[in-house]
């Protein structure tokens, strides 16, 4: 008859045998995984097929950029987007390595989307994922619209400039998520007009031929409470030669300096006394080879109101141009001696934008982002956010308005 210690003893013996077994057992798969190419269940690479949808199922406020399908432990074969609503088919494109997949196109805004997945594992199986979601709505998104536009030429003076659609509480939130880099070198760092603005530049003009660089990284960043940006791109433009135009208003006259050689003097009508002209430096924002120029949407009385001013050039928000002028009263002095107009600059030129005058080479000679400073108009200057004007800040002014 057995003690009971002898038992016990017998029974810890017979486990302790039992766990090394164990032990053995699973050192000598392991073993054999790592090195027989016959693999088995736990050889590393074979095994099933992990596949993410990064917007979750039924998940609402899905990023517009971001969104796709990645594939672990395995390769699509078959990725299916649509709208929810309509069963249209959204494009996209398979990574080379076969373990991703995005639109071609970015998503729009509040829209319902369906996807369907499918893979094969390095274990020979498939593997399947779906989801419906929404993207993130306009209501609870902001958008910035920027300029200059990507690939774009422009001159010395051209800032980057921002507005968004909604207003921004976190600035620096906002800010710290674009990126403006010059390859000469130029510092750039940015300045808030109110809360829907952004502009930025270097303390001086871009030097010419440089190549500026801007990354949006905007894609999920809270700008405000419960409203995200959208945007995720890089834009990237080049400044062009050095064109800086001065107006005289004492002599009349309007001196266009290229490269730092003066390259024509030209004689201009600017504002008359009960209309005077801006003072400072002012960018060309925009060129017109015709437009309409109507007097009531400025704050006139109807005095003036002309289809088609030819050679028109853009130089502040509020109205101020600089343009060719066909109509110009014969009873009044010639241009290049007294002011006569309602504000803007003019030049000599024809009906029709066509002809040989000094409007249309003004005209072919500019660019956007090109600087026309006026001085000694008995006007104030500029304010620095009415256009593209912020070079009529001091440096220490402009680096006052940035958040980071």
């Amino acid at each position: 008859m057995t003690t009971p210690d002898i038992a016990a003893r017998r029974a810890l013996v017979a486990c302790a045998a039992l766990v090394v077994g164990g032990l053995a057992l699973t050192a000598c798969g392991g073993n054999a995984n790592a090195n027989d190419d016959k693999g088995g269940a736990d050889k590393p690479g074979n095994a099933a097929a992990k596949l993410v949808i990064s917007a979750k199922d039924g998940s609402t406020g899905a990023s517009i950029n971001a969104t796709g399908v990645k594939v672990t432990n395995g390769t699509l074969t078959s990725v299916k987007m649509t709208d929810a609503a309509t069963g249209e088919a959204v494009a996209g494109a398979t990574t080379a390595d076969g373990r991703g997949w995005k639109p071609k196109e970015q998503l729009e805004r509040g829209t319902k989307y369906r996807i369907s997945a499918t893979a094969k594992g390095t274990d020979g199986q498939t593997a399947t994922a779906n989801s419906i979601f929404t993207t993130v709505s306009s209501a609870n998104s902001f958008i910035g619209t920027y300029t200059p536009d990507d690939g774009s030429t422009v001159g010395v003076g051209m800032p980057v400039s921002f507005t968004f659609d909604k207003a921004i509480g976190d600035k620096k939130a906002v800010q710290s998520h674009i990126s403006v880099t010059s390859s000469d070198g130029q510092p750039v760092v940015g300045h808030w007009f109110g809360e829907q603005r952004l502009d930025f530049r270097p303390q001086e003009y871009w030097k010419a031929g440089s190549k500026v660089t801007m990354k949006i990284d905007l894609d999920g960043v809270e700008g405000a409470n419960g409203v995200f940006g959208v945007q995720k791109k890089t834009v990237e433009f080049t400044i062009g030669r050095s064109q800086v135009s001065t107006v005289d208003t004492n002599t009349q006259t309007m001196t266009v300096v290229r490269d730092g050689k003066v390259v024509k003097s030209l004689p201009i009508s600017a504002g008359s006394a009960d209309n005077t002209t801006y003072n400072g430096q002012m960018v060309i924002s925009e060129k017109f080879e015709q437009t309409r120029m109507d007097g009531s949407t400025v704050g006139f009385g109807g005095e003036y109101d002309i289809p088609d001013v030819p050679h028109a050039m853009r130089l502040t928000s509020s109205g101020t141009f600089l343009h060719g002028n066909y109509w110009y009263d014969k009873g009044n002095p010639p241009f290049g001696v007294k002011g006569t107009s309602h504000g803007c600059v003019g030049l000599a030129d024809v009906r029709g934008a066509q002809g040989d005058t000094p409007a249309k080479w003004f005209y072919d000679s500019s660019i956007v982002g090109d600087v026309v400073i006026v001085k000694n108009s008995p006007d104030t200057t500029v304010a620095p956010d009415n256009g593209l004007n912020g070079w009529n800040m001091s440096w220490s002014e402009w680096q006052a308005g940035s958040a980071v």
